[in-house]
């Protein structure tokens, strides 16, 4: 599908998907970060018409990282009147978070529980709106490799670009004129100190990972299955127990 439609497709399917609850939702509430796909998706949201919340979250965020997410949300304010952009600060919550649970510190779990304060906030927000909470993962993250603790992706209600690989991403960002340093900064979660990126993580690319989901026989297929067994956890459905009647 040509880029522009596709813009227009996932509009369309959000301000359906909201039509069709039984007790429509007030809002559209969305986590920006500052990067790419929470650009492309608080865009594609706002252009549904509906009342649109921006938020941006910083817990011991680098400057960079921030500075976009306010720039965005400045952006988004400018070009659509249905949308309200708000800062919450979350230092202080994530400081006592960590202090509190100083007997069980450790560096992967408090990023991960900075994303879980960051989706705790927005269902707050969307709570006291009547809204949903609107998520920003993409399809090489949500279903290729489980890297998608991102920026309150910890749960959402719907998830627009989950069909769109991180390329096709970029260049929805390109067709929606999504600022170009947001486009070009190199993608990063945002939840650690050092302000590592997602493909330094990672280890790949994203044109090598999607090449990799898609190739059985590429180079980097090997290391791609590694990534992703690790965290299959994340994507199968909740081991339940199943007692016999």
């Amino acid at each position: 599908m040509e880029v522009n439609k596709k813009v227009l497709f996932i509009k369309d399917w959000i301000l359906n998907y909201v039509n069709s609850m039984p007790t429509k939702a007030k809002s559209l509430v969305i986590g920006i970060s500052g990067g790419i796909d929470s650009s492309v998706s608080s865009t594609l949201s706002a252009m549904t018409g509906l009342k649109t919340i921006a938020i941006s979250m910083p817990i011991k965020q680098k400057s960079i990282q921030h500075d976009l997410s306010l720039k965005h949300q400045e952006w988004l304010k400018k070009n659509f009147k249905n949308v309200s952009g708000f800062t919450i600060e979350l230092d202080d919550l994530f400081n006592t978070f960590e202090k509190t649970l100083s007997n069980f510190n450790n560096e992967h779990g408090m990023a991960n529980s900075r994303a879980r304060l960051r989706m705790s906030t927005l269902y707050q927000v969307a709570s006291a709106n009547n809204g949903i909470v609107v998520g920003t993962g993409n399809k090489v993250e949500d279903f290729g490799v489980g890297f998608y603790t991102k920026y309150g992706d910890g749960g959402v209600d719907i998830s627009p670009i989950a069909d769109c690989n991180k390329t096709e991403v970029w260049e929805l960002g390109n067709e929606l004129n999504i600022l170009k340093e947001i486009v070009e900064a190199p993608p990063t979660d945002g939840l650690w100190d050092d302000g590592r990126t997602d493909e330094g993580q990672l280890g790949l690319s994203y044109k090598e990972l999607e090449e990799a989901m898609n190739n059985e026989n590429s180079i980097n297929r090997d290391k791609y299955i590694k990534i992703r067994n690790a965290n299959l956890h994340k994507m199968d459905p909740i081991p339940v127990c199943k007692i016999p009647k």
